[in-house]
């Protein structure tokens, strides 16, 4: 074996360990979304038995607590950690995942699980963030982009094969038999990072005052706010996917894991894009990224009372939300300056913002009475909202250029 085919073998291992961590981060992030009916009536059964639209809208916080520990630990754990070796702090960060979904599997209560939920996305940031930054080690320059979006594809790839596995195992045997196999899988990738990804120096340098210093630039807040506002379109209507199935649609259950499936093949399709098409045109990519998701979630909703037509908005929701997020990462890192880690960190914190803003905007129209496909009209709103500071964002970077254009002259 050639020292460059063993490299190249020892690369794989190590993104492929990493990318398992983000499988099991896709699966607890997103299964919740498939079996908020049953946690409902499990977790509530008396506000299930009165009403269980209401029931519903009160577990998807659930989804909001969880996307609230990813807003507050990315920041935090990222920067604190940015100067230890980076393979020791992903070691870490997937024990801590192991352990805190280990808790949502064996809590007895709403109140604990929402504990729970909100413990386990904390260090979801941070892994993502830290990840990308040696799977982009790993590649060599010119192909951020595509680690981040390698990282990403654990995943999609989850929206594949976990998600919709996890949900019909949670139909069929109860929901917690879901977040079982997911600590398993953190299990797993804890062992094979520990096994495979490669010695990575943090910086000894960085201190939590100098990466939380990536705040004072303006750009890093107006890219924020592209995740957080614009991705909070995605899930305003992904959060409640499973009722709009069987609700909207009028389709039996076991049809929710496989609309679920569409949805993971088209964010794997999507985040393939996403990277390649970021490395080319990122201001591109981002822009009309964001465009096409405020139209396909319009169309998505005008045609979601048929199943047919509502998979095929399905898969178009999952392709363009899947492709804009390395494109948002990618550009946090390109304004962050030296804060890396916590750059590519607050990524999360953006979109889980998004996830927060969406699920709660959402159970919020539901429960005012406007329906299931209600969300879906927040949804458009929110991307189009997203856009627009996606516009200012790269004004702003031209008026910088220009002005630094009239100094030299």
């Amino acid at each position: 074996m050639t020292s460059s085919t063993r490299s190249k073998r020892t690369a794989t291992m190590a993104l492929l360990s990493l990318a398992i961590g983000s499988f099991g981060i896709g699966m607890t992030e997103f299964v919740v979304m498939g079996l908020l009916p049953q946690i409902s009536a499990d977790l509530l059964p008396d506000a299930w038995a009165h009403d269980s639209a209401d029931a519903i809208a009160r577990t998807g916080w659930l989804i909001t607590l969880y996307a609230l520990g990813v807003v507050v630990g990315a920041p935090t754990i990222a920067a604190s950690v940015a100067k230890y070796p980076r393979h020791h702090v992903m070691l870490t960060l997937a024990v801590a995942l192991t352990f805190f979904n280990a808790l949502t599997f064996v809590m007895p209560t709403f109140e604990l699980v929402a504990a729970s939920r909100f413990l386990a996305g904390l260090p979801h940031g941070a892994y993502f963030g830290i990840g990308a930054l040696v799977a982009a080690d790993v590649l060599g320059p010119g192909k951020r982009a595509q680690g981040v979006a390698f990282v990403l594809t654990g995943l999609t790839v989850a929206n594949v094969v976990g998600v919709p596995v996890g949900t019909g195992l949670g139909q069929q045997f109860g929901w917690r038999v879901a977040f079982m196999i997911v600590a398993a899988i953190f299990a797993l990738a804890a062992i094979l990072i520990a096994l495979f990804v490669p010695a990575h120096a943090g910086d000894p340098g960085r201190t939590l005052r100098a990466e939380l210093g990536v705040f004072r630039i303006p750009q890093v807040w107006l890219t924020l706010g592209v995740g957080a506002i614009g991705f909070g379109g995605f899930f305003a209507a992904y959060s409640y996917i499973a009722s709009i199935v069987t609700e909207v649609a009028g389709s039996p259950a076991w049809a929710v894991p496989i609309v679920l499936v569409v949805m993971g093949v088209g964010m794997t399709v999507g985040n393939i894009l996403g990277g390649r098409l970021a490395d080319r045109n990122l201001r591109r990519t981002l822009l009309w990224g964001l465009g096409i998701l405020a139209l396909v979630q319009v169309l998505l909703a005008l045609a979601c009372g048929w199943i047919v037509t509502l998979v095929v908005f399905v898969f178009a929701l999952g392709v363009v939300s899947a492709a804009l997020s390395p494109s948002i990462q990618t550009r946090l890192m390109d304004v962050a300056g030296d804060n890396q880690s916590i750059a590519a960190a607050l990524n999360h914190s953006a979109l889980n913002i998004g996830n927060a803003t969406g699920a709660a905007l959402g159970g919020a129209v539901i429960a005012a009475g406007f329906g299931f496909v209600a969300p879906v009209w927040v949804g458009a709103v929110l991307a189009a909202a997203g856009l627009l500071i996606a516009f200012a964002s790269f004004a702003l970077d031209a008026r910088q250029k220009a002005a630094g254009a009239a100094v030299l002259s």
